[in-house]
């Protein structure tokens, strides 16, 4: 039997530690995995005594992009999770995911990119990524816009107009009503009108690392039922990392008009962004035997491996919206949208052995634009026992994409620098489109009082097309390919139960349901072993690739209200069959291919428990995740073959995750807050087999450790001035020095950063940002 090392410090995030002498972190996570069920068991008993001395009040949960009327949530059977107004301003924090990795138990934001505003937000190891080529598996909205990118499924998580939210809902499994690509779940996003905010508001903010930011808001009521808010965001931040500056504007107007049967608006967003996001960082260089040797980030915390590393955003996006309540008290909705954007990247790399013409550099750069238009209509009414509802939509998207790279060389900070007199060479070019049909249909039966049956499906026809142009490896010489064209259809269902055990007793519910992922134009444009290309979008060839399919089991137990004084108990279960992987063929991880893997599988558990206590309203969660590859499959191949076989964990995807979080109002106008988020280690990339050689004899694992990270807040609204607030805020207040993801890589500088002749194996990092203090001022008038 081969001995397992595992090599993790959480004060140097590599080494090894001693198998009964488990790091400071750890102890902490495991001791606060051990108490807190006793906790919670003790909340849960006072949250009955409470809902018996209380009227319940109903909360009504969206169960479609366009939510219609909407289903009372414990009727639900699934588990949402639903953010007002009032609790994103009182979190204060930094980004919506941000917001969403404190307060939803199983979700969690990995700083792959090492920006602020490019998070790789990950619920029950499915993800909702700006990162292009990663495998997505969440669906956003944004007011009925599904705002995943036609080119790659991504989340520009930096267009989201934040200082518009009203709202924020999460419903989770692979709920078919909210289309393709709803393999863990669905985030939906509504903005305010002048009906729901009336009023002006602004918050200014000033922040370590140069962080400036100005939100203004304007909104009221009219006349005849008009209405509009506009709402307008600045921010400029130097970032904590080197040559990480970012910039953020956008613009969010909405008009409307309402009337006794109904409501139309029009909304517009543009915006455009500057982001600097210099992605992991060298950590530790690996011998054969697992020994490490410090690398260039254990040195200096801040530093990035190469730069630039710049991605430019724009976007226009209208939509129109519609609705209308009949005699009946149905209700009709209808949403238009026309969405364009344009994305311009900058990456300064290490040019691969056969590329640059002996330059040791490379500048790619890439620009995409993206034209999509859709519509969407929904019916909703109630007929004796039953609440339906049925809708159709369709999506139409278009992709123009190119890339090219400039041979170049590295100045003293290991920024890339075109050479005199270098051209740029084109590389590949893509002319894409997809066309998205669906018909969907819900019905919530009342099969007795306490009990509710759950029906739904949903069709699907989905059709990608690419015409690709690429360099000719033999030849040289630029050609088009034939043009490819792939269609999809599916017919997922969804079937669930609740029942409610008493009048104020906790709830039941489990449902079991389907649904399916369309591979991206970006996957099938790189899915040839014989023609791999390089990420972030380096497209050769497109053969065939199999739609991912999700079948999601759900069940548990849910009780009292969620956000003031209840919780939940959820297990659940997400099987993919033909799940879509990258599969390297580089030292680096950049090189390789998108490949159909034939199964794995999301298995865990959720427990969530909020109550007032000591005299600040209290919530906690812990969540529990094993995900894992189902099949014999390679994830990398080449030089080292990484081999996995069913029971392989996947990287980046810790398994237990803990969130505590507390609010106190105080006298005099003070509100402080704190908010706790414990994790622990997760699997390196590139070393799933837990080998670092082939035919190494020695099993080495690599983690990346566990931490835990304290976050404060306050604020202070003087009694003379009613209308303002002073905010304070102080992130990672111990600060702990983290990681939120590894990988196994190739690095070309040695510690001092300066360039070796010759690549050695190395653990990369993301390496989480320190202590940070930002100071506020909010005015309401």
């Amino acid at each position: 039997m081969r001995p397992v090392r595992s090599l993790q410090s959480p004060r140097h995030l590599t080494g090894r530690s001693a198998p009964h002498s488990p790091p400071p972190t750890w102890h902490l996570f495991h001791q606060a995995w051990r108490l807190l069920p006793p906790a919670l068991g003790l909340a849960l008993t006072a949250s009955f005594s409470h809902a018996q001395a209380t009227t319940a009040q109903v909360e009504v949960v969206g169960v479609s992009p366009l939510p219609g009327q909407g289903v009372p949530r414990d009727q639900l059977p699934y588990t949402t999770h639903v953010l007002r107004r009032g609790d994103i301003q009182q979190a204060q924090a930094d980004t919506t995911t941000e917001l969403l990795a404190r307060r939803v138990p199983g979700l969690q934001v990995n700083d792959i990119q090492g920006s602020t505003f490019q998070g790789d937000l990950t619920f029950r190891g499915h993800r909702a990524s700006g990162l292009l080529g990663a495998s997505q598996g969440l669906s956003v909205y944004l007011d009925g816009v599904r705002i995943n990118e036609a080119f790659g499924d991504v989340v520009n998580w930096d267009l989201v107009p934040e200082g518009a939210l009203d709202s924020i809902s999460l419903v989770s499994a692979a709920n078919p009503a909210f289309g393709l690509n709803t393999l863990a779940g669905a985030i939906s996003l509504q903005t305010a009108s002048g009906l729901t905010r009336p009023g002006t508001e602004a918050e200014l903010e000033w922040g370590a690392f140069g962080r400036k930011q100005l939100t203004v808001g304007q909104g009221g009521r009219h006349a005849e039922g008009w209405h509009h808010r506009l709402s307008v965001r600045g921010l400029e931040e130097d970032g904590w990392r080197d040559h990480s500056g970012s910039r953020v504007h956008q613009l969010h107007a909405r008009v409307g008009r309402e009337t006794a049967r109904g409501d139309f608006s029009a909304s517009l967003l543009l915006a455009r962004t500057r982001l600097v996001g210099n992605g992991l960082v060298p950590w530790a260089t690996l011998a054969e035997d697992g020994q490490t040797t410090p690398a260039l980030g254990q040195d200096r915390r801040t530093a990035v491996y190469t730069h630039p590393d710049e991605t430019r955003h724009r976007l226009q996006q209208l939509g129109l919206q519609w609705s209308r309540t009949l005699e009946d008290g149905q209700q009709l909705q209808a949403l238009a949208y026309v969405r364009h954007s344009r994305r311009d990247t900058v990456n300064g790399d290490v040019a691969e052995e056969e590329e640059g013409g002996g330059a040791d550099a490379a500048l790619n750069q890439t620009t995409s634009r993206q034209r999509g238009q859709g519509l969407a209509f929904n019916w909703s009414g109630r007929s004796g026992e039953h609440q339906w509802s049925w809708g159709a939509s369709f999506d139409h998207a278009r992709v123009d994409f190119r890339q090219g790279e400039t041979e170049a060389a590295f100045n003293d900070s290991r920024g890339v620098v075109a050479l005199p007199g270098a051209e740029q060479a084109l590389s590949a070019t893509v002319a894409g489109s997809s066309r998205l049909w669906g018909l969907h249909a819900t019905d919530t039966w009342r099969l007795s009082p306490a009990s509710h049956l759950t029906v739904g499906l949903r069709a699907n026809h989905a059709t990608v097309g690419n015409t690709l142009a690429s360099e000719d490896d033999d030849t040289g010489e630029f050609e088009a390919h034939p043009h490819e064209r792939f269609t999809y259809r599916s017919l997922n269902p969804a079937l669930g139960l609740t029942h409610r055990l008493g009048a104020s007793a906790p709830t039941l519910f489990g449902s079991v349901a389907r649904n399916t992922r369309v591979p991206t134009v970006i996957e099938l444009g790189c899915a040839d072993p014989q023609e791999p290309c390089r990420l972030p979008a380096g497209l050769q060839s497109d053969p065939y690739l199999r739609q991912v399919r999700a079948t999601t089991l759900e069940g548990g137990l849910r009780w009292g209200h969620p956000t003031r004084q209840g919780g939940s108990l959820t297990l659940f279960q997400t099987d993919n069959r033909d799940d879509i992987v990258f599969g390297s063929v580089s030292l680096n991880g950049q090189l390789g291919y998108f490949q159909n893997f034939d199964r794995t599988r999301h298995r865990g558990l959720e427990l969530s428990q909020s109550l007032p206590w000591a005299g600040a309203q209290w919530s906690a969660s812990l969540s529990w995740l094993r995900a894992t590859y189902e099949a014999q499959g390679v994830l990398r191949m080449g030089e080292r073959n990484v081999q996995v076989a069913p029971g392989t964990r996947m990287a980046g995807l810790p398994e237990r995750m803990a969130k505590v979080g507390a609010d106190w109002t105080l006298g005099g106008g003070w509100l402080l807050g704190a908010d706790v988020q414990a994790v622990s280690s997760r699997q390196v990339a590139g070393n799933e087999d837990g080998r670092l050689e082939d035919d190494a004899e020695e099993t080495v694992w690599l983690k990346v450790p566990g931490h835990a990270l304290l976050h404060l807040r306050a604020s202070w609204q003087p009694a003379n001035w009613p209308g303002v607030q002073w905010l304070v805020r102080l992130n990672n207040a111990t600060n702990r020095h983290t990681a939120s993801f590894g990988a196994l890589a190739e690095t070309r500088f040695d510690r001092d950063g300066q360039l070796m002749p010759e690549g050695r194996e190395a653990l990369f990092l993301a390496p989480g940002a320190p202590r940070a203090l930002s100071l506020g001022l909010r005015a309401r008038f």
